[in-house]
């Protein structure tokens, strides 16, 4: 995302780090047609969208420097747009989640709220004031997404477990590498070198992620808007965060740690991701969901 605003007069709408990007993957001219839909306002509609949804996924930077991703959940309407200029969050993040001392201070946030069942999603950016029942979200930037590469999911039954305990570790575990080998979607939490954060969806078929190591990861990095903004983030500043959630039980699992862009000579991407913590939150979501529809545009996975 772009550095923190302080107006809507002579600003640029990519930093350094996302130029650079577009550059090296011979998407200036691209990323420059584009680069109207990211706007300091919300999209018309997006208060009925908004309103409509029972996910929104949360990027932070915690006060050590490191990111992390998380998500809120509840029933519709616990979402909702007050204005163009604003999102109001009824909703709390549990006591053990890493990310919930972020959303009891002022700071900034990214937000990315996206239908499984209809593959549309909304990237809000902006500062953060912490509410008695949520928080209220400044926008500074929104930009729709396209559907690529996201799996259709619907809410199959609600919980009918406790939440299990929080477990860390500074390795994956053979479960968690499971979770994350197995995965068709995740997301990816990062921050410009001002400390602006975003999150983003990643997606593709099941093994599209590969496990180096118990503490190394890598993805490819497939085409879609051309902005390269996460990509941007990270060429500023290495620290991520992976959100991964397993859809049939409701566990989620959220991985800090340091990501580098390694680009091959014939203009493909890959990210590689160097863990620091992995924290697992068995059954911390409220409903478990259906199996996925994959996406048509999901490229197949290498022989």
């Amino acid at each position: 995302m772009s550095g923190r605003k302080t107006g809507r007069e002579n600003l640029t709408t990519f930093h350094w780090g996302e130029l650079a990007a577009q550059a090296r993957a011979g998407f200036s001219e691209r990323a420059a047609g584009v680069s109207r839909l990211v706007q300091p306002l919300l999209p018309g509609g997006a208060d009925d969208f908004l309103a409509h949804q029972n996910l929104l996924f949360v990027g932070a930077q915690a006060d050590d420097g490191r990111l992390w991703a998380s998500l809120f959940t509840g029933p519709r309407g616990f979402v909702s747009a007050p204005d163009d200029e604003s999102v109001r969050i009824r909703a709390r993040l549990d006591a053990d989640d890493p990310v919930e001392p972020m959303t009891r201070r002022d700071g900034r946030l990214g937000l990315l709220a996206i239908d499984l069942e209809t593959r549309i999603r909304l990237r809000i950016n902006g500062a953060a004031t912490p509410l008695p029942d949520g928080l209220r979200l400044a926008v500074e930037q929104s930009f729709p997404n396209c559907p690529k590469y996201i799996q259709k999911r619907s809410v199959a039954r609600g919980r009918d477990s406790q939440p299990g305990e929080r477990t860390t570790a500074s390795a994956l575990t053979e479960p968690m590498r499971e979770l994350v080998a197995g995965a068709d979607t995740f997301f990816v939490a990062s921050a410009s070198e001002t400390g602006d954060p975003d999150v983003s969806h990643r997606g593709g078929n099941p093994g599209f992620v590969q496990v180096l190591s118990p503490t190394r990861l890598r993805w490819p990095d497939y085409a879609g808007n051309s902005m390269l903004m996460t990509l941007g983030n990270i060429t500023e500043n290495p620290r991520s965060a992976l959100l991964v959630v397993d859809w049939a039980t409701g566990s989620t699992l959220q991985l800090t740690g340091r990501a580098e862009v390694l680009w091959a000579a014939e203009g493909s991407r890959a990210v590689e991701f160097e863990l620091d913590e992995a924290v697992h939150r068995p059954r911390s979501l409220p409903a478990n969901w259906s199996a996925p529809t994959p996406s048509r545009y999901n490229p197949p996975l290498p022989a």
